[in-house]
């Protein structure tokens, strides 16, 4: 590089304002305290900075996650998501009622059902009130399987959201750090699934469920395969865990316990899939861990699809 001549104050090529004498150990360009970035030896220019890490390796986890998971970033995206959703089918309500169309915005707040909730809700399937004859509705049965997705992101008042986001916010930092922002999210996403096949499985005709909590109990299971993986103690999990499962049951009423153990076992599932890949093909095994999650909950939907009776049949 052409030196400037021995009269000339150099300045910062970024800040030309600025006057220095310290240059870029790479490229020698003058850079102003602003601009240097502590190095092994000297100080590196931003350009210079952003080129080395392209070509550096990225520390990866145990269970090759890379190290930004650490900041907690799907955690509090998926909360961000949660909670918008759950704003908008506030406003959906809020905008029946206004129309003369029923329902309102308080309703939702404190446990009802809004129009957002009627569109994503899962419903297995609808039969007459005391009869048992299949009826044609907007359920999973008639062809709209999207519920099976768009229910794990709606929730019955603002309790039910309250509890589920803090819950997720406690589990899902640790397992984000752990596994790595794709991972967490593969998890989350295939738990909620999980939870939403076994509710069409085994929950009641008729039934409206929704909610983050088959995504919450897998990472419950998750966490604690992660841990012993660790081998670190789960001593301060698992009473948390056989509390839950308590309440679950003992309000199996009100409380989707289809969703929980379903998301239960799902999150056992992939999380030992992701812990226990051997590190040579340990990026390979935990992609077949997915997809043949993924291909075990499409088999399960499927055969309880072929067992719900025809519309007009008992």
């Amino acid at each position: 590089m052409t030196q400037p001549p021995a009269n000339v104050v150099p300045v910062c090529y970024r800040h030309t304002d600025r006057e220095t004498y310290v240059r870029c150990t790479r490229c020698e360009r003058p850079i102003c305290p602003d601009c240097m970035n502590e190095a092994s030896v000297g100080f590196q220019c931003p350009e210079c900075v952003r080129a080395g890490n392209k070509t550096q390796r990225q520390a990866r986890t145990v269970f090759g996650g890379t190290q930004s998971g650490a900041a907690g970033t799907v955690t509090i995206t998926l909360i961000v998501i949660n909670v918008m959703v759950f704003i908008i089918g506030i406003i959906s309500a809020g905008r029946n009622a206004s129309e003369g169309l029923g329902g309102g915005g308080l309703g939702g707040l404190l446990g009802g059902s809004t129009p957002l909730h009627d569109w994503g809700a899962e419903v297995p399937y609808f039969t007459a009130r005391g009869s048992g004859i299949r009826l044609p509705g907007d359920s999973v049965a008639d062809g709209h399987w999207y519920q099976l997705f768009t229910s794990i992101w709606l929730h019955y008042g603002l309790l039910h959201l309250a509890m589920n986001m803090w819950a997720l916010w406690i589990l899902g930092r640790p397992l984000e750090a752990a596994l790595g922002r794709v991972r967490f999210l593969a998890l989350y996403i295939l738990c909620g699934l999980g939870g939403s096949v076994l509710v069409f499985l085994l929950a009641g005709p008729n039934t409206a469920s929704a909610g983050a909590s088959g995504a919450i109990f897998g990472m419950f299971s998750a966490l604690i395969v992660i841990l012993r993986k660790m081998k670190l103690s789960v001593a301060s999990i698992i009473p948390v865990l056989i509390f839950n499962l308590v309440i679950t049951f003992s309000f199996s009423g009100y409380i989707s316990w289809q969703a929980h153990v379903g998301g239960l076992i799902t999150g056992a599932i992939v999380a030992a899939g992701f812990a226990y890949a051997p590190s040579k093909q340990r990026t390979q095994l935990q992609v077949a861990t997915v997809v043949g999650t993924l291909a075990l909950l499409a088999i399960a939907f499927a055969v309880g699809l072929s067992q719900v009776p025809a519309v007009g049949t008992a």
